[in-house]
């Protein structure tokens, strides 16, 4: 039932991404980086079993940064990918510090919400380095690595430009989230299977968001928008 959910969740979150753009352009997708960064942060303190994995919620919405990225990659140009990463970076850091004011507060008698959002927020430092390190780094290198694939097919092979920038830049995401959160917690063989299921659900984010992005260009080419100069 979960894979069913699971698979029907990223299907509806693309096409949702493809709907907004549609809408609102390049700011439609800015937005999509945005709400998909705080709700994957929300998502992921929640634990499921897929594929016989045991695994945290976030990944859908966290791979479809990687799918808007490339998408204002293809049709935009870097600078205004690389302007999406930030967006969610800063938007990520002050989602953080605006939650950690809250839990400060004092709650009223009548309060029942302070231990849930103290179960959802109050996570330790070494977790939200890990995060924004992690994040960064792989969305920064997502759109370099977007583009010089770019480069070397003359523009050719979207297919391999999305899945080659978005599954080796997911790995390196991976890599260094559990490097710095779970590293010397658990056992290199626990360690190491952290990381494969990880990934190997962002693997499969990436390689479902393909179909996609080739309705996304060609929504911008019908729309008349951007030129994809790579910039």
């Amino acid at each position: 039932m979960n894979e069913i959910l699971w698979f029907l969740f990223m299907l509806l979150d693309f096409s949702i991404v493809i709907l907004i753009f549609r809408l609102f352009r390049k700011e439609g997708l800015y937005a999509m980086i945005v709400m998909s960064i705080i709700v994957c942060n929300i998502q992921v303190v929640k634990i499921v079993k897929l594929l016989g994995m045991t695994a945290t919620l976030g990944n859908v919405l966290y791979g479809s940064i990687f799918f808007s990225t490339d998408l204002l990659s293809e049709v935009y140009g870097r600078k205004d990918a690389k302007k999406g990463v930030m967006m969610g970076f800063f938007t990520l850091i002050v989602m953080m510090i605006y939650m950690k004011i809250a839990l400060i507060f004092k709650p009223d008698p009548s309060d029942f919400s302070q231990p849930h959002l103290e179960g959802i927020f109050n996570v330790m430092p070494r977790i939200v380095i890990a995060s924004l390190t992690a994040y960064i780094v792989s969305q920064l290198h997502d759109v370099w690595a977007f583009h010089f694939w770019k480069s070397r097919t003359k523009g050719r092979f979207l297919w391999l430009r999305n899945n080659f920038s978005t599954m080796v830049s997911q790995f390196i995401d991976s890599v260094i989230f559990c490097s710095i959160a779970f590293m010397g917690l658990f056992s290199p063989r626990t360690w190491w299977n952290i990381l494969l299921t990880t990934y190997i659900l962002k693997f499969l984010v990436a390689l479902f968001d393909t179909p996609f992005i080739y309705v996304g260009r060609y929504m911008a080419e019908r729309m008349g928008e951007g030129g994809g100069d790579g910039r």
